[in-house]
């Protein structure tokens, strides 16, 4: 096997794992705040926060740095609009992603508090929680859009 297509296939691992990673803690995420008992709730925030660090950051570091080198290695045009157009989806659900890690860890540390001295703001904990879901559409919708783009290369 060759550099290049050790290096594809490092970048379709990476980003299955921003794909599939970010969907199933999505759906942990949801599944868990959407319960009214205060221990799952705080093991859902606990294991999302924890899973963007383990899985999701390392991903979202190697895909630019593979795009690039792959991109240079096979002899594209750096402006090929199929290129350009997931370059801006790519900072699009950037864009969406790092917000939505730190609304994570605010709600993590919420229901932190809550375990501690039994504070807790019910309003300021679910208007967090849907930014957090209105935020994760577009990141989503973006990455489709890359994984199809990445596909077809269509040349527009």
């Amino acid at each position: 096997m060759d550099l290049y297509s050790i290096i594809k296939v490092i970048h379709i691992i990476s980003a299955t794992i921003v794909f599939g990673t970010g969907l199933g803690i999505a759906y942990f995420m949801l599944v868990g705040q959407r319960s009214r008992d205060f221990v799952e709730r705080r093991c859902a925030a606990r294991v999302t926060v924890l899973a963007d660090y383990t899985f999701t950051l390392p991903a979202v570091i190697v895909q630019p740095i593979s795009g690039a080198w792959l991109v240079w290695n096979a002899g594209f045009d750096w402006t090929d609009l199929w290129l350009v157009g997931t370059y801006a989806l790519y900072v699009v659900a950037g864009l969406c992603w790092v917000p939505v890690v730190f609304i994570q860890i605010a709600m993590k540390r919420m229901l932190d508090r809550q375990s501690l001295d039994g504070a807790f703001d019910e309003v300021a904990f679910n208007r967090l929680f849907r930014w957090w879901f209105a935020l994760g559409w577009p990141a989503f919708g973006g990455l489709v859009v890359i994984f199809g783009l990445m596909v077809m290369k269509p040349s527009w």
